[in-house]
């Protein structure tokens, strides 16, 4: 995970703000992660966020970009670039999480585990396009994240803890069979 070397736009100061007030209500999860993604549709930043040397890349890759991490570990933000066949692991989360897309489409492909854990069914998917803003919070937020437009896409990422001291919000990587629903 790379770290931003300057400041990012005054922008982001509104969002940090917004979420910190959101996190302050302490609401639970699911409440916390419905506030949160209000906060970042109001605030969300414009696209310029990141350099031409962070969106760069090659076919098939991802890069994370860590924003901002609260001082008090409540939270983390994140923009992440997906370029053109990037896809992640079928995995779940550690914590809630609210994400906004800047720039493209970032496609999310959901399932469900089955009962005796052995099996995931795929139960839907979204195009998350530039604009929208879309969250979550564990148990159920099975996943995996791809761009298979043409075009690099850009998101923003807020989860509910301090990435910097966990490394990753993943909880587990799921490598199961797979069935359409």
């Amino acid at each position: 995970m790379n770290t931003l070397t300057m400041r990012p736009a005054a922008e982001l100061d509104e969002l940090i703000n917004a979420v910190r007030a959101a996190v302050a209500r302490d609401d639970g999860p699911r409440d916390t992660a419905s506030h949160v993604a209000d906060a970042l549709r109001e605030h969300l930043p414009p696209p310029g966020l990141l350099t031409a040397d962070q969106l760069a890349g090659e076919h098939g890759t991802s890069s994370g970009h860590r924003l901002h991490v609260e001082p008090d570990g409540s939270f983390s933000m994140t923009a992440i670039v997906w370029r053109p066949g990037a896809l992640t692991r079928i995995h779940d989360h550690v914590t809630w999480c609210v994400f906004g897309v800047l720039a493209g489409v970032e496609y999310e492909d959901l399932y469900a585990l089955s009962e005796d854990g052995t099996t995931l069914t795929e139960i839907g998917g979204n195009a998350n396009r530039t604009g929208e803003v879309s969250g979550f919070a564990p148990p159920g937020d099975i996943h995996r994240v791809r761009n298979i437009g043409d075009d690099t896409a850009v998101s923003l990422h807020i989860y509910g803890t301090d990435l910097n001291r966990i490394g990753s919000s993943v909880r587990r990587f799921y490598d199961l069979p797979t069935a359409a629903s």
